[in-house]
């Protein structure tokens, strides 16, 4: 199989919530990355910070859809996040912070997105009642 038929067909069988989980994952790696990379590499350090901002800016303009499903106090924390976000990252180019309060927000995104255990055999338990 190649490696394109291979990234369709786990397009295709992954839900909407890991693939967040899985663009939230390779982002923060990178971000991390970028923050063990040597202070003088820059390119490395702004390429991971662009993309993070990139994520939560595509969040943000998601939240502010009026077709967005997600509850509206929901969206509006998101869109917060995804403003202090932007405005984190423009200080840590400019070295007036630091990258790990971004990856500790990615990292907290994620455990949002982590289905509960059992959660599938509790539905399928309470279906079958």
């Amino acid at each position: 199989m190649s490696l394109q038929a291979y990234h369709q067909a786990a397009k295709r069988a992954e839900s909407p919530r890991e693939t967040e989980y899985r663009l939230f994952a390779q982002v923060t790696l990178a971000l991390m990355d970028a923050a063990k990379a040597d202070p003088r590499d820059l390119s490395a350090r702004v390429d991971a910070l662009d993309w993070n901002r990139r994520v939560w800016a595509a969040l943000s303009e998601d939240c502010a859809s009026p077709n967005n499903g997600l509850p509206k106090p929901l969206r509006a924390s998101i869109i917060s996040l995804a403003i202090w976000v932007g405005r984190h990252t423009s200080k840590v180019i400019r070295r007036e912070e630091k990258v790990e309060p971004l990856i500790e927000i990615n990292r907290m995104i994620m455990q949002g997105l982590v289905p509960a255990p059992n959660a599938n055999a509790n539905s399928n338990a309470s279906a079958a009642a």
